[in-house]
């Protein structure tokens, strides 16, 4: 107990808590995807039968729910945790910057964590538990029956233009956050030497700008008609 409340115990906690969500994160946007594929003459769609896979046992929806939303629970304890510290310790910046020093995701890298945690609200609102009657969701049902389907859900949902723009500024925050996220998770773990350091980098850079660019692909297909 006094490691985990430790700062380098709380980074870890930072460490492995964020690597269960990028993985989530990074299985949730294959699972999306593909609303892409090709549309059956005859059964239900790819999307479809992947959420109909995901919801055949209660006990392991729930118990990946359970353990991402403990991961985003002790990730937000550990992130205000440092924060608070950082503050304490350190009322003044740094003068010596590093990588991404300059970038939205460094310099707002904790506001960048507000703004995902607000969007999954909003994402489990809008496309999870379907929130009609407000003009800030779109009309759509909530997937717990074979009458409900998610492809026609996420066209719906991302037909409003306003709605859409928002999931794509959400995303491009999200990979940034990911990226300076998965920097700092190498960092972390020790990998710090010159020539891991430019890998993890470049690793980072990348999983920030597939997820960005896979989970912006959806709404914009759908606002300029290649789904419909």
């Amino acid at each position: 107990m006094r490691f985990l409340h430790s700062t380098l115990g709380l980074k870890v906690i930072m460490a492995l808590t964020g690597i269960v969500m990028v993985g989530f994160v990074v299985v949730h946007m294959l699972g999306n995807l593909q609303v892409f594929l090709p549309v059956p003459k005859e059964g239900m769609h790819a999307i479809d039968e992947y959420a109909k896979l995901l919801k055949s046992s209660a006990a392991v929806l729930w118990g990946a729910r359970a353990v991402l939303l403990s991961s985003i629970i002790g990730h937000i304890y550990a992130a205000w945790s440092l924060t608070q510290r950082s503050n304490a310790a350190r009322p003044k910046n740094y003068e010596v910057q590093r990588f991404f020093s300059n970038s939205y995701a460094v310099h707002t890298m904790r506001w960048g964590g507000v703004i995902v945690l607000f969007f999954i609200i909003y994402h489990l609102l809008h496309l999870t538990v379907g929130m009609n009657g407000m003009p800030i969701f779109s009309d759509i049902k909530h997937c717990s029956t074979d009458e409900c389907f998610v492809r026609q859900n996420l066209i719906n949902g991302f037909r409003n233009p306003f709605i859409s723009i928002f999931y794509i500024i959400a995303q491009s925050a999200l990979g940034l956050h990911l990226a300076h996220g998965v920097w700092s998770l190498f960092r972390t773990i020790g990998i710090t030497s010159s020539k891991w350091s430019e890998r993890s980098k470049m690793l980072a850079l990348g999983i920030g700008g597939v997820i960005t660019v896979g989970n912006t692909a959806i709404p914009l297909a759908i606002l300029i008609g290649i789904i419909s």
